[in-house]
C-alpha cells in the first residue's frame, strides 16, 4: 500500500471507478445543495432535507452500495466498503453521512436485517435500504455506556407481545426515524438475558426526545423514553435471549470499519495543514519553511500511514474470512488515538485558526476526539486486547 493524499486502486478499477464517481458527487453536486440549502454543521436535520440526498445517492448507486445485489447494492467487500467510507470522512460533507446510508440508513442498521422475519423485511428494513424510512439503534443508557449489561431497560411479556420500559439515549439518527432497534432486559427469568425488539417510534407509550448535543456540536442524537410501551411479538427481532448478541454484533462489525471514516478525515486535515502552511506567511516566507513545522507535518502524515496500513490489513483478513477480534480492537484503538493527534498537532500548526468554532480543522479536532470514546473507549480495546493476549500461549 502505497502513501497517497488521493489514494487509487489500479488493482480493483471497479472500486477506482467508484472512488472517482464518490470524489466528483461530494465536492459538486452535494456541496452544491447544501450551499442552496444554507446547510452548516449546527444545522437541525430533517426528513425534508435528508430525503432528496437518500434519493440521489441511490440513483448514483452509492446508497447501501454494501448490501448484496438482492438488496439493491453491489455487495462490496468490508474493504471496498472502507475505502468508500474514507472518501467520505476526506470528503468534508456535512451530509455525507447519507450517501452510503449512516444517518438513518442501511448502514446504520448494520447487518441487523439478517436476523429479520420475512414480515420485518418487508415492513421495516428493505423501505430503509430503499431510502424509504429511516432507523436508529438504541443500545446505550445514561447509566449502560461501555457496560451495556448494566441497562435497565425491560421488557415483559404482555400476552401475544410485550411491555417495554426504559430510557435509551445517544440514538443517532433518532430524531427523524421512523423506527428504533432497541435492546432490552428480559423482566422475567432468574438470569438477566435480552432481546432486540423492532420498535415503531409512533407507537403509544414511546416518545422521541431531542438527545444531548455531542461535543462535535451536531444535531442528530435522541433519547427514546419507553412507557409501558406495547411491542407485538411480530417485531421481536431474532428470538428471546439473542437481542445482546445481535447488539454486539453490530457494534464489533462497526469498530473495524469506523477506522476509515476517522483516516479520511485525519487526510482532510493533513491537507488542511499543509494548504495551511504553504500559504501562511511568518517572517517573510511561509510556515512550511521552517523545520520544526515540517517535522510536525511529516509525522502526521507518517502516522497516517501506519494507521491507514493497519486498517486496511485487518480489513483484508476479514474479507478472507479470518477471525479478527484482535485486530480490531487493535486497530480501533491505534487508529482513534493517531487521528486525534494529527488533528491536535493541526489545530497547532493553524494557530489562532485553529482555536475558532466552526473553523473545519477545529470542527475536525472535536469530531475525532468523540471516537476515542464511541464504539467502545480506548479503555476497552485495551481490555479487549489484553485478555485476548492472556488466552495465548508464550512461544
Amino acid at each position: 500500500m502505497s502513501f497517497s493524499l488521493q489514494p487509487a486502486y489500479a488493482d480493483d478499477p471497479a472500486l477506482d471507478t467508484l472512488v472517482q464517481r464518490l470524489r466528483a458527487y461530494l465536492s459538486g453536486e452535494l456541496a452544491d445543495y447544501e450551499r442552496e440549502h444554507g446547510i452548516d454543521r449546527r444545522t437541525p436535520l430533517t426528513r425534508a432535507m435528508l430525503e432528496p440526498v437518500w434519493k440521489r445517492s441511490r440513483e448514483l448507486g452509492f446508497y447501501g452500495i454494501h448490501l448484496p445485489p438482492e438488496f439493491g447494492g453491489q455487495g462490496l467487500t468490508a474493504g471496498q466498503l472502507g475505502a468508500l467510507k474514507e472518501e467520505i470522512g476526506a470528503g468534508g460533507r456535512i451530509l455525507g453521512h447519507s450517501v452510503l446510508g449512516e444517518m438513518g440508513g442501511p448502514l446504520r442498521a448494520g447487518d441487523v436485517y439478517r436476523h429479520a422475519t420475512a414480515h420485518q423485511l418487508d415492513g421495516y428494513f428493505l423501505p430503509v435500504m430503499r431510502g424509504e424510512r429511516a432507523c436508529c439503534f438504541s443500545l446505550t443508557e445514561a447509566d449502560a455506556g461501555s457496560n451495556v449489561f448494566a441497562m435497565d431497560t425491560t421488557a415483559e411479556r404482555d400476552g401475544d407481545g410485550y411491555r417495554l420500559t426504559g430510557h435509551k439515549v445517544f440514538s443517532t439518527a433518532g430524531t427523524f426515524a421512523d423506527f428504533a432497534i432497541v435492546v432490552a432486559a428480559m423482566a422475567e427469568g432468574d438470569e438477566k438475558s435480552f432481546s432486540a425488539f423492532i420498535v415503531d417510534l409512533d407507537s403509544p407509550g414511546c416518545r422521541v426526545e431531542e438527545g444531548a448535543t455531542p461535543m462535535s456540536g451536531e444535531n442528530i442524537e435522541a433519547d427514546i423514553v419507553l412507557s409501558d410501551c406495547y411491542v407485538p411479538a411480530a417485531n421481536l427481532l431474532g428470538a428471546e435471549g439473542e437481542g445482546m448478541r445481535i447488539g454486539l454484533g453490530r457494534v464489533t462489525a462497526n469498530r473495524l470499519l469506523h477506522c476509515p471514516t476517522l483516516l479520511g478525515m485525519a487526510r482532510r486535515a493533513i491537507g488542511l495543514t499543509l494548504h495551511r502552511a504553504k500559504t501562511r506567511v511568518v517572517s517573510g516566507g511561509p510556515l512550511i519553511n521552517l523545520q520544526a513545522i515540517r517535522h510536525r507535518i511529516a509525522d502526521m502524515a507518517t502516522e497516517y500511514y501506519a494507521a491507514r496500513s493497519m486498517t486496511y490489513t485487518a480489513l483484508a483478513a476479514y474479507d478472507r474470512g479470518t477471525r479478527v477480534p484482535m485486530e480490531a480492537f487493535m486497530a480501533k484503538l491505534f487508529v482513534a488515538e493517531t487521528a486525534f493527534r494529527i488533528l491536535d498537532e493541526a489545530v497547532q500548526i493553524h494557530g489562532k485558526d485553529g482555536m475558532v468554532q466552526d473553523s473545519e480543522v477545529e470542527y475536525l479536532w472535536r469530531k475525532v476526539r468523540m471516537f476515542r470514546v464511541l464504539t467502545g473507549t480506548s479503555e476497552i480495546q485495551r481490555n479487549g486486547i489484553a485478555k485476548i493476549l492472556e488466552s495465548m500461549e508464550a512461544p
